[in-house]
């Protein structure tokens, strides 16, 4: 990697590493196994990315990450822990409703949760969800409503 590569990466890993890891803790739940899921997108996007364009350094970050997370779902190594969130954001709303959201997302199948955080976390459209996930944006949109209707009925009314 030349010396302006390696410069642009730490630049990108700097700007990117913290809302990454945000995406996988929402993913997963827990704090560690985000941290392994975001290191283990980093690793490979370090090792393509003289063949990745800077614009699209994201989507392959993000595509890795949900690569490792529903394939570490079907390799078994789904163990759900309670974990509390790092730091408020006070945009967020209160501590106890974020704890219960993440509840709520630990509780609902993988893929449901994976549709619903690139959906509304990321805020993609349909049909980049699609494309990132490989199904079809119909299958987006159903589970995307399945994946609501789960939260609402996980998430006591405040």
């Amino acid at each position: 990697m030349r010396t302006t590569d390696a410069d642009r990466f730490v630049a990108y890993y700097t700007a990117r590493y913290r809302p990454l890891r945000r995406t996988a803790y929402l993913l997963c739940g827990d704090w560690h196994e985000a941290e392994d899921l975001t290191q283990a997108a980093f690793v490979r996007l370090y090792l393509a990315w003289g063949r990745v364009r800077t614009d699209g350094a994201h989507a392959y970050a993000r595509r890795v990450l949900l690569n490792e997370f529903l394939g570490g779902r079907r390799r078994g190594r789904e163990h759900p822990v309670d974990a509390v969130p790092d730091r408020p954001d006070p945009a967020g709303g209160s501590l106890d409703d974020r704890l219960d959201l993440c509840a709520a997302l630990r509780a609902i199948p993988a893929r449901q949760r994976a549709v619903l955080v690139l959906r509304y976390w990321e805020g993609l459209s349909v049909g980049q969800t699609a494309s990132l996930l490989g199904i079809a944006s119909g299958t987006v949109k159903s589970q995307s409503a399945r994946g609501l209707e789960a939260l609402r009925a996980q998430v006591p009314n405040r």
